[in-house]
């Protein structure tokens, strides 16, 4: 009789230890996809505020640009320069991103 309560017993702890394991794999899968997940979001939010920072720098060159009163009446062509060369500062801050 006292065996059969043993046996019981440890059919029941068990059944506990396979229920616990499965939980544990299921848990450790969550916990990965969740960092990969927190890594992405890290990732895009850098991309972000690499992107902001692109346009608060455009937007000073801008003004810059538009506060500039050129005396031989070539503003257009100093424009066109800055435009230039931020686009050309865009791509190497795109090419650096990378």
């Amino acid at each position: 009789m006292e065996q059969d309560v043993l046996k019981s017993s440890l059919n029941g702890l068990e059944r506990k230890m396979v229920v616990l394991i499965s939980e544990h794999k299921n848990l450790k899968a969550e916990v990965n996809a969740l960092k990969t997940a927190n890594s992405e979001l890290k990732q895009s939010l850098r991309q972000r505020d690499e992107q902001l920072d692109a346009f608060r720098n455009q937007i000073k060159i801008t003004k810059i640009v538009d506060n500039i009163h050129p005396e031989d009446g070539s503003v257009s062509e100093l424009r066109k320069t800055v435009d230039d060369y931020i686009r050309e500062i865009d791509k190497c801050i795109a090419h650096l991103s990378r």
